[in-house]
């Protein structure tokens, strides 16, 4: 049991073989029932009373109350087999303790180089419609990221790229420094996903909500769905990446919960 609570979840488990096109075999469900639990570092699950581990083996520890009942529901909810790809919070809880903790560094410098390509940067020449759209819902953003980290970003139209002032990345650096490894992994994520680091300090610090902001993200998706249809796989993609954007918002809020 002990050793099936420390490797249950690593990656290389799930690794198919070389050349097989299949979904690699999920581990079995081996415990009953899932329950957060006061722990040293703050909170933590247990799984039949033992503490979870991450797949690096640490000892789950979680900042919240709120964010451990979360994790605590997530594993109760498996049926008998364990997905983690069914368990957005707990991933971005391991990325927290396995990877960002030992990487702070490299995971800071990978989030706020976002910046230098920053989707909300770059608008549409044509068709005005369009660039109308982007100028209303991105403008306010990279005025609010002005106006709260005195960060001036340069905005281009069109695809070549164009130089950020150096200054305005070591303000945006800042912010992003100064956030524990569970919010450095949430908003790396978010960032990830919306290919822009305003978007991700808007969510983070509840300038826009998660849904806004996968919106803003989305106009060009959403603008050739209006011109064209909409793309059944292309579709599907979208949704996907909304309901992971939704559970990295859930996650980030449940940060401050009862803190």
């Amino acid at each position: 049991m002990e050793d099936e609570l420390g490797r249950g979840l690593s990656a290389d488990r799930f690794k198919p073989h070389p050349g097989k096109e299949t979904k690699p075999p999920l581990p079995k469900r081996f415990y009953k029932e899932a329950a957060p639990a006061p722990a040293d570092e703050g909170f933590t699950v247990l799984l039949d009373g033992r503490r979870l581990k991450t797949p690096a083996r640490k000892s789950l520890y979680l900042p919240t109350e709120g964010l451990a009942a979360a994790l605590a529901e997530e594993w109760g909810r498996q049926g008998e087999y364990i997905d983690p790809f069914a368990m957005p919070l707990t991933r971005l809880a391991n990325t927290a303790l396995d990877r960002v903790q030992p990487q702070r560094s490299a995971v800071i410098d990978e989030t706020v180089k976002f910046a230098d390509t920053d989707l909300l940067c770059y608008r549409a020449e044509f068709p005005e419609v369009l660039a109308r759209r982007q100028h209303t819902a991105w403008q306010p953003l990279l005025d609010w990221v002005e106006a709260e980290y005195g960060a001036r970003l340069a905005v281009t139209a069109g695809i070549l790229p164009v130089a950020q002032p150096p200054e305005a990345f070591e303000r945006l650096r800042a912010p992003v420094t100064e956030l524990d490894d569970f919010a450095l992994s949430g908003l790396q994520n978010a960032v990830s996903l919306f290919g822009s680091l305003i978007l991700g300090l808007a969510v983070l610090r509840g300038r826009i909500d998660d849904a806004a902001a996968f919106e803003a993200a989305h106009l060009d998706e959403a603008f050739q769905a209006e011109q064209w249809g909409e793309d059944a796989e292309a579709a599907q993609r979208l949704a996907q990446r909304r309901a992971e954007l939704a559970e990295t918002g859930r996650f980030l809020r449940l940060l401050h919960a009862s803190r």
